[in-house]
């Protein structure tokens, strides 16, 4: 479990360096990063960012891929203009921090993408994803939002909502063997509630020997030995987006 003077151990890992084949948009009072595929299509997925937030280029390679498989993808700034966590700043402030970045207060912006989504891009078929913050974000919208279709939770903090488990829509809950963050036990516990509690399809898969991000923050040609569950991870994203959208 993560100790007290730091209560995140999110290492920005390995930031890509990469710049993104879309473009940032303005959406009413959200600043948002877009990307659509090359064809034409009414299927698309809204990427919630983790607390380094929507400009980080590795989530924007995340947009990317999901574009590159046929899906408008979108990375909305949920923090909504406030900064995002930077490695620089000090670990005793981010309880503090985290306070004015409430994962289950972001209904009023999700309504306003869903919108723009449709409106804007076509899209009748929305799915949503998220890593670390954004995997929790992704948990509360599966609880509520009734006009999202699919959810991915990739390393997800389940404490945040560890209380509710009757999700509305198919879930896949990707998670990491050796996160310090996400104790297995809690994964364990989740489980055993969504068995009980979940009329839905779901998923909780754990990737042997990863850690708390491994699917976007690590870089296949840096970790070698990670490669084929980075690979792996992504795949699995895929096939359920594919599945459910």
């Amino acid at each position: 479990m993560a100790n007290e003077s730091r209560p995140c151990p999110c290492d920005i890992g390995d930031r890509f360096d990469y710049g993104g084949h879309g473009q940032d948009v303005q959406v009413q009072h959200i600043k948002a990063y877009v990307c659509k595929p090359p064809a034409s299509t009414d299927k698309a997925v809204i990427v919630i960012h983790d607390i380094f937030g929507w400009q980080l280029p590795n989530t924007r390679y995340m947009a990317d891929m999901l574009a590159a498989n046929g899906y408008i993808a979108i990375c909305p700034d949920f923090f909504v203009g406030q900064e995002a966590w930077k490695t620089s700043n000090d670990w005793a402030s981010f309880d503090d921090w985290l306070k004015t970045r409430n994962a289950g207060k972001i209904d009023k912006e999700v309504d306003v993408i869903l919108k723009y989504l449709s409106e804007q891009c076509g899209a009748k078929k929305i799915g949503v994803i998220g890593f670390c913050w954004g995997g929790a974000a992704v948990q509360h919208l599966m609880l509520k939002n009734p006009h999202l279709k699919t959810g991915v939770s990739l390393c997800g903090v389940i404490r945040f909502f560890e209380d509710r488990s009757s999700l509305l829509h198919p879930t896949f809950f990707i998670f990491a063997e050796k996160d310090d963050y996400i104790p297995l036990e809690q994964v364990t516990l989740l489980e055993q509630k969504l068995k009980q509690n979940c009329k839905v399809d779901y998923e909780v898969k754990i990737y042997p020997g990863q850690t708390h991000g491994f699917v976007h923050r690590r870089r296949e040609d840096i970790n070698p030995q990670d490669k084929p569950y980075i690979e792996e991870g992504r795949k699995d994203m895929i096939n359920w987006l594919n599945k459910y959208l």
